[in-house]
């Protein structure tokens, strides 16, 4: 007995089978043969014979040693922990893990034409300008996406519908408007809101960063792509595909011999030809081909995330540390103060003291107006900023913490809200004195835009904050799509020929300068000052020659039609009348 008591060792107090435990004095970690390992290193101290730092043994190793030294059986570790607990604690993955979604689902037909398709349109449609061409070629990049996006097993929901019509219906803005600032702005705003209706983005993370996820998958998307392409090839091909394509190669055969015989026996019937197709035997082929390329990527791109979305939704951004009630309070009440205080003198002067200040200032009238409204936008800007931060760091441990928060940010974003009321007023001051331009007309416009933000923010604090980032997000794409719709460039004609109808005054030098969309209005004055504001857009117009209809907007058929039935006259004096101050001009 006593030898076997020796085999056994001195831990084997009630047999060979009985559970071993680990000594009270022992450092916590995972036990590997007697030695401790910690939970982040990759290293220990070596405990035999004095010996030095070493690395951690092995499996087999450790269950070698364990049984010679406790007597166990071959290969066991008493100290191991049980299979499927982890030992060591795993690194925390990286952002690009957390937002990566599953494998995409297969390529499918419908998207491969799709994408072909889009990148079809684009060569032809994109090369002469951007007009009604640019919403066709995006038609069949989104017909790919949503094939994608369904073979994927994904369903619309009503906030990705709103996008994707908000996507469609900002495009109808290069449709319509010939000015180039409304219509880029309106494709940057279609770009994100397609971004948004292919992520599903609903948080801050997700409306920030997802029109990046579109840049982000284009190599993917062509590795995906190809993919397709190969196991459609390899694999069991389609018995519908064969016909399709005998039928389009017939049809196009058909096209081609009767329209060839119709256009050589009418005039009329082959210039409505020569205009509805595209012109393919100038030199713009590399541009074509360039084109063809970036509207196939563009709308693979797009198939790709309908397929299998990044979700930055899934990124959280961690509150700072709370504050205390007086240390986040304190700043903030006495901006609320300072806001009041500015408040009731702007009350006083924009409604009723106006003359009164202009004296005791010594300012002119122009000075006055427009130097305040550029210093109340950049305050309109620092006060969400300042609104940002401040719910950072608020204090939120109990339900009077966060109504001390409601009551502050409500306070200072309603006493915004008239700061914004009186920027807008000193505008419309500045406008009536000196004329409407595009710079106006577009900081007013922000300047109204970062107002109902501010609505939304105290919605939110009333209602909730959680459709507040796609709400910011939407007023935008809104804010831009009725930018469009009313002509920029019409409405800065229009206010300029009002005011020159009214005391006689007109910048002649500025409105030649405007876009085919100003020559409606531009057309009600009287000549010579008609000939010289339109001169310059109808030598615009001669030297951009003949447009296919699908790169034509709108405004230019109106103003070519217009100059086409009342041309210009060429020998006009065009003696310029009395302008507004040139230094007060922005």
């Amino acid at each position: 007995m006593a030898q076997r008591a020796a085999r056994r060792g001195p831990f084997a107090r009630g047999g060979p089978n009985l559970p071993l435990r680990r000594p009270a004095d022992s450092p916590r970690g995972d036990r590997r043969g007697g030695v401790a390992v910690s939970e982040n290193a990759a290293e220990v101290p070596g405990t035999a014979g004095g010996a030095g730092a070493g690395p951690v043994p092995g499996p087999a190793a450790q269950g070698a040693g364990t049984a010679g030294a406790v007597g166990g059986p071959a290969g066991r570790d008493p100290w191991k922990a049980p299979a499927g607990v982890a030992v060591a604690r795993a690194a925390a993955p990286g952002w690009d893990a957390v937002v990566r979604s599953g494998p995409a689902a297969p390529v499918t037909a419908a998207t491969l034409w799709g994408v072909l398709g889009a990148a079809v349109a684009a060569a032809l449609l994109l090369a002469d300008g951007v007009g009604i061409g640019l919403l066709l070629a995006v038609l069949p990049a989104a017909v790919a996406a949503y094939a994608a996006a369904r073979t994927a097993g994904r369903r619309a929901r009503p906030w990705s519908l709103v996008w994707a019509a908000g996507c469609l219906a900002l495009l109808v803005v290069p449709a319509l408007r010939d000015s180039a600032w409304p219509s880029f702005l309106a494709v940057l705003a279609a770009f994100g809101s397609a971004a948004f209706a292919l992520h599903g983005s609903r948080t801050w993370p997700g409306v920030l960063l997802g029109p990046a996820g579109l840049f982000a998958a284009a190599p993917g998307a062509v590795r995906w792509g190809w993919a397709g392409l190969r196991a459609r090839g390899a694999g069991r091909r389609d018995p519908r595909l064969l016909p399709l394509l005998k039928a389009a190669g017939v049809a196009l055969v058909l096209l081609v011999l009767f329209g060839a015989l119709f256009a050589s026996a009418d005039a009329a019937f082959a210039e409505l030809l020569e205009r509805m197709t595209p012109d393919l035997s100038g030199t713009d082929g590399p541009l074509r081909l360039v084109l063809f390329v970036l509207g196939g990527l563009a709308a693979l791109a797009a198939a790709r995330v309908a397929a299998a979305p990044m979700r930055w939704d899934r990124i959280r951004v961690t509150p700072g540390r709370a504050r205390s009630r007086a240390e986040w309070a304190l700043p903030l009440i006495v901006l609320d103060l300072l806001f009041a205080g500015f408040n009731a003198v702007q009350l006083t002067v924009l409604f009723g003291g106006y003359p009164e200040v202009l004296e005791r200032t010594g300012l002119s009238y122009a000075e006055y107006a427009r130097q305040g409204f550029w210093q109340l936008l950049w305050a309109t800007v620092l006060t969400l900023a300042v609104i940002a931060l401040a719910l950072r760091w608020a204090p939120r441990s109990s339900p009077g913490d966060r109504r001390l928060v409601r009551a502050v940010l409500g306070a200072l974003c309603l006493l915004t809200l008239v700061v914004v009321a009186s920027a807008l007023r000193r505008m419309d001051l500045y406008v009536d004195a000196y004329g409407l331009t595009r710079l106006r007309l577009s900081v007013a416009a922000v300047e109204l835009w970062l107002g109902v933000v501010l609505v939304l923010i105290v919605a939110a604090g009333v209602f909730g904050a959680r459709l507040l980032p796609r709400a910011v997000a939407a007023s935008a794409g809104a804010f831009v799509l009725t930018f469009g719709l009313v002509s920029p460039d019409g409405l800065v004609a229009g206010r300029n020929v009002a005011r020159f109808e009214r005391d006689g005054r007109l910048d002649l030098e500025y409105v030649q300068f405007l876009s085919a969309d100003a020559v409606p209005a531009l057309d009600r004055l009287p000549e010579p000052l008609r000939s010289c504001a339109l001169a310059g857009i109808r030598e615009e117009l001669r030297l951009s020659g003949d447009v296919p209809w699908y790169a034509t907007s709108l405004g230019e058929r109106r103003a070519r039609r217009i100059l086409r039935e009342r041309p210009p006259v060429p020998d006009a004096s065009c003696a310029r009348p009395r302008s507004f101050d040139r230094g007060s001009r922005y």
